[in-house]
């Protein structure tokens, strides 16, 4: 794992790491959230994943459009890699979750095998979450996907011993109306999936703006409510031994470190 020197001396801002973040080009709340996130000394530089945006998704359009978000990768790692980061942070979550737990590995293996550095994942990042909070078994989670995409998603933290006792899916018709659910509709969601069966609520896709509610709901509901863009960046820092507290966005960037197990 990384140690604290400064990766990059002649990069005057991003002196402790200078992060590559690439997500879909449709995707406007990751580039955001991830910013408000950023401690002093560590950059985020943004590629896309070029994705047309598709306007009447379903299930299976839904599927398909991950495929072609999949294909994208390569590129934009390609594109990244010019600016020489010492870390790539991956800003779209489905892709990682589809296939299970084996093909995320597969995935994040491609990526290491092709730049050189390690990468921070949303479903990787959202277990490794749990780890730190302690005693999450049973989970709830929300999502902008569609029902053949959440299934992937349980499947995926199934793989971990972790069980999804209900899901909701929202069933955005297009990738920007994700960016458009406003708060008052995750609330309600949020309170649909609650119940005294579960210990956590798991928030997953990228351009559902969930990083500054999640606090709020946690604290309200009276459990850990994990916001994937969070935990995501959370773990990136923590990886590359970046401690800082950040506030506004909870518990895991306040103090918590990953468990080491």
């Amino acid at each position: 794992m990384s140690t604290n020197r400064p990766a990059s001396p002649r990069d005057s801002l991003g002196w402790r790491r200078v992060f590559a973040v690439f997500g879909p080009s449709t995707n406007t709340i990751v580039e955001p959230e991830f910013a408000a996130m950023r401690p002093a000394g560590v950059t985020n530089q943004y590629r896309d994943l070029y994705i047309e945006n598709a306007k009447a998704l379903s299930d299976e359009a839904f599927m398909a459009g991950a495929e072609i978000i999949h294909a994208a990768v390569d590129a934009a790692l390609r594109t990244a890699m010019t600016c020489e980061p010492d870390y790539y942070v991956m800003g779209v979550s489905a892709i990682s979750f589809i296939g299970g737990a084996p093909a995320c590995e597969d995935l994040l293996r491609h990526i290491r095998d092709l730049t050189g550095k390690e990468v921070s994942v949303g479903s990787v990042s959202c277990v490794e979450a749990m780890k730190a909070y302690g005693g999450i078994r049973r989970i709830a989670v929300l999502s902008p996907y569609y029902p053949a995409a959440n299934a992937h998603v349980a499947r995926f933290f199934s793989d971990y011993g972790l069980v999804t006792v209900r899901d909701k899916p929202l069933r955005c018709k297009s990738w920007t109306d994700i960016s458009r659910v406003g708060e008052r509709q995750i609330a309600q969601a949020l309170m649909e999936l609650n119940g005294d069966d579960i210990d956590a609520i798991i928030q997953v896709g990228t351009n559902l703006q969930m990083a500054r509610m999640a606090p709020y709901a946690e604290a309200f509901l009276g459990k850990p409510v994990i916001a994937i863009n969070t935990a995501t960046y959370w773990h990136a820092l923590r990886s590359n031994d970046i401690k800082d507290a950040v506030d506004g966005f909870g518990p895991l960037l306040q103090h918590m470190n990953l468990a080491r197990t």
